[in-house]
């Protein structure tokens, strides 16, 4: 009986979650295991310890490579909970929560934009398999090493994009178990590759940089806030417009305090810990690659340890095709999500094949970050003023899930796309990428030092902030959601007579 109503309820979750609709309580979870291991496998993946040989590779020292890693990420991580926390209030998507800022049609540019990232991270995830495996490859003779083997490599990101896409297919509950069952043997693995590698290897635990060119006064400090952009509190930022994605799938019984710790963990410890291992190897070659570090470190011990950690892109990638999925539906496409899964595996390939012919990964993977970084962050201040600030109190949530004829919501919220627009512009002038056209004049004339995150975050949730309070100040009484459209006349009634108000202006829109 109790099999035959857990298969009923699998089922029932599934059919809730093909398209875009609230996440029913009936249909929530209750166990914040779930959400630990989903972040945790997302994050316990070889991109990790690339992270942090890069602020090796790009010039840093290991204990400013730490610094940056560890206190970065605590930053960034609590922002990425109060997303987490987000989605379980609300019960929507990030790109649905995007309409109330935004506009019922305005979101379908934050829609867009999340949907491309996706299969960018998807691409570069799996390209990072591809690098481990063909060094696995060429220890035991299969292949030469010192060849491209493009026809090799498109065959083995073929197969691993057809397991990807077979999870992403069965959707939340699919991706969870196999997050939860797969994830305790390879903890297990990486711990023993952490003992060998901090116990037996000749870790330069002083390093200082590279000789004769150790990083000194206004130098370190740029180099220390570049790194920051990508590996530090970018690196929490990148995940905010995945965290309602899946925590709305937690019911709202469960206390946020426990939510937002369970979630925040899952994400900073693996995050650090394989920071931590990435930069310490990169001492001894000053390399980001990931074959490279494992290779050249491990000799035939990474035969074991690549066929397990292989696990870890696996685990970030049915995430990253889930979330194009539900970011696609958002731009009203008449697709379900599990044909989606297979659009998105196919694009995906697309990209993992460009990326093959890439001559710098750690200067594309440098910008690549800093990029989403910009964006992120500038979505990210609107949606946190909208939200924690104009509906605090709010509580119906059901107006995001309307169709574009029924909806109350205004088309466009012009607000959002000024804020959003300025964000960018000032991410931009503080910015200083790897590549000039990624170097802003302000951070130019600081000397290179990189607080794109901080401007554009702040400026766009002060602009939004600004143009929004007024009309939030007149509808504030009535609990009536800043993005549903109303006249002025309306508005002056809002503001006189309050509650009695409110259902009159939720009711959906009359079709024209």
């Amino acid at each position: 009986m109790n099999r035959t109503r857990q298969r009923s309820h699998e089922s029932s979750t599934v059919e809730v979650e093909d398209v875009l609709q609230p996440i029913p309580e009936s249909a929530r979870t209750t166990k914040l295991s779930g959400q630990f291991w989903i972040w945790a496998g997302a994050n316990v993946a070889p991109i990790n310890w690339i992270l942090g040989a890069l602020g090796i590779q790009l010039g840093l020292g290991l204990r400013d490579t730490l610094i940056v890693l560890i206190v970065g990420n605590l930053i960034g991580m609590a922002g990425f909970g109060f997303f987490v926390i987000l989605g379980q209030r609300t019960g929507a998507t990030g790109m649905l929560l995007a309409r109330g800022a935004f506009g019922r049609r305005g979101a379908y540019l934050p829609a867009a934009i999340q949907a491309t990232i996706a299969i960018g991270w998807s691409a570069v995830n799996t390209w990072v398999i591809l690098d481990l495996v063909m060094a696995l490859f060429g220890m035991i003779g299969w292949v030469d090493p010192h060849q491209q083997n493009i026809p090799v490599r498109i065959l083995v990101a073929a197969v691993i994009m057809s397991i990807q896409v077979a999870i992403c297919y069965r959707g939340y509950r699919a991706i969870a178990k196999f997050e939860r069952i797969t994830m305790p043997p390879t903890i297990i693995v990486l711990v023993a590759m952490s003992i060998i590698a901090w116990t037996h290897l000749d870790i330069n635990w002083g390093y200082a940089g590279p000789a004769g060119h150790v990083l000194e006064g206004m130098p370190r400090l740029a180099a220390m806030s570049a790194i920051m952009t990508v590996i530090g509190i970018g690196w929490g930022i990148g995940w905010f417009t995945y965290a309602p994605d899946y925590s709305r799938f937690v019911s709202r019984s469960v206390k946020p305090a426990k939510l937002f710790i369970v979630s925040v963990l899952g994400q900073f410890l693996p995050v650090v810990w394989l920071g931590i291992l990435g930069a310490s190897l990169a001492t001894k070659n000053g390399q980001a690659d990931p074959g490279q570090l494992i290779v050249s470190n491990f000799g035939t011990m990474a035969i074991p340890v690549i066929l397990l950690v292989i696990h870890g892109p696996i685990a970030t990638n049915i995430i990253n095709l889930y979330t194009f999925g539900v970011a696609f539906q958002a731009l009203d496409v008449k697709l379900s999500r599990r044909k989606l899964s297979i659009l998105v595996g196919v694009l995906s390939m697309g990209a993992v094949i460009a990326f093959m012919f890439a001559s710098d990964f750690a200067m594309i993977l440098d910008s690549w970050l800093g990029t989403i970084v910009a964006w992120v962050g500038t979505w990210g201040g609107i949606m946190a003023v909208h939200y924690f600030v104009f509906e605090r109190h709010h509580k119906d949530f059901s107006y995001l899930f309307l169709d574009p004829r029924s909806t109350s919501l205004k088309s466009v919220n012009a607000p959002a796309f000024i804020a959003f627009f300025t964000g960018i512009a000032m991410t931009w002038l503080f910015m200083y990428g790897g590549m000039p056209i990624l170097q802003g004049p302000i951070a130019t004339a600081m000397g290179g030092i990189d607080l794109s995150w901080l401007a554009g975050t702040l400026t766009s949730a002060g602009v939004y902030f600004a143009l929004g309070y007024p009309r939030f100040r007149r509808r504030i009484s009535a609990g009536v959601p800043l993005g549903i459209r109303t006249s002025l006349q309306e508005e002056d009634v809002l503001a006189q007579h309050g509650d009695a108000c409110e259902e009159k202006f939720l009711e959906p829109a009359q079709p024209a």
